[in-house]
């Protein structure tokens, strides 16, 4: 559980980090991108021991760390994309409704369980996500034309949670949990390297001090999210439908209060409907690992 709780930690504080950036005008591409180094060298340095680099590309989950590098750079752009166009409370909903995926994943591929207390868990959880991320009267209004977006946005960050999971549970052997997660930054980081290199060329680079300090500021917990996701995923007793499902309900949660208290954020009557969705939903879920 301990793992859990960190991982929800390190993600809402993301949140935090994507909210100053727009506070203080940070590009966000170039943080986004300079993010991935920095996590790739808190993980390198901070938990890798004894480690032959040469022999990464021999890794039987090498191939899914290739994936998961290339959608970390998508998503975030389709994100980008959505949010300009929809704005950033359509993004919020796609992105943890997306936990649906790897939750159907879980109970087809492993056989994990689906009882009462679970399964309204779920549905209560997707209704908070919801509740909690409008923060307009009017709810969410997408265009026709640009409802591809938030869908691929959906897709995609479900994809990425069930890839983590299946490779973690078929490929990646205890010992190389800090290097799988190190290698996705890296490789997501060089393809960022490779964008932003085009639009160099382009005459649209230019880089500043603020972007970089923002990119090393949120590489650290970004790396953490990941790290200790995959760890909490590989404890005993906890099923990976639980376990997307408890994690993106609190992070909700826990960005909406962080909200309130930093950023002095007044939310609306749905808003708070949704905290307690979000709370009940996670006692119903973590208490369905005793029935």
């Amino acid at each position: 559980m301990i793992y859990l709780l960190l991982s929800v930690l390190a993600s809402s504080l993301i949140f935090v980090i994507f909210k100053l950036f727009q506070r203080f005008e940070v590009n966000t591409m170039q943080a986004i991108v300079i993010n991935y180094f920095i996590a790739c060298l808190v993980g390198f340095f901070g938990f890798i021991k004894e480690t032959d680099i040469s022999l990464i590309p021999t890794k039987l989950w090498f191939p899914g760390t290739l994936i998961l590098g290339a959608l970390f750079i998508l998503v975030f752009n389709l994100a980008a994309i959505t949010t300009q166009r929809s704005g950033l409370s359509v993004v919020a909903v796609a992105t943890k409704m997306s936990v649906a995926i790897p939750v159907i994943f879980g109970v087809v591929l492993y056989n994990e369980s689906t009882g009462v207390l679970k399964v309204t868990g779920i549905i209560l959880a997707l209704i908070a996500v919801y509740l909690s991320s409008i923060k307009t009267r009017e709810g969410i209004a997408i265009k026709t034309k640009n409802l591809i977006f938030p869908l691929l946005v959906f897709l995609g960050s479900g994809i990425i949670d069930t890839l983590i999971k299946y490779l973690e549970t078929t490929y990646v052997a205890k010992d190389d949990v800090a290097l799988f997660s190190t290698t996705i930054f890296a490789i997501a980081g060089t393809i960022g390297i490779s964008i932003l290199a085009v639009q160099a060329t382009m005459g649209k680079l230019r880089i500043t001090g603020k972007n970089i300090l923002g990119g090393i500021i949120l590489g650290i917990p970004n790396y953490f999210s990941i790290y200790f996701l995959v760890l909490a995923l590989r404890s005993e007793g906890f099923e990976s439908s639980t376990v997307f499902t408890i994690n993106n309900v609190a992070i909700v949660l826990v960005s909406t209060l962080l909200g309130i208290v930093l950023f002095k954020e007044h939310l609306l009557r749905k808003n708070w409907i949704g905290i307690i969705l979000a709370i009940i939903s996670i006692l119903l879920v973590a208490n369905s690992l005793n029935f």
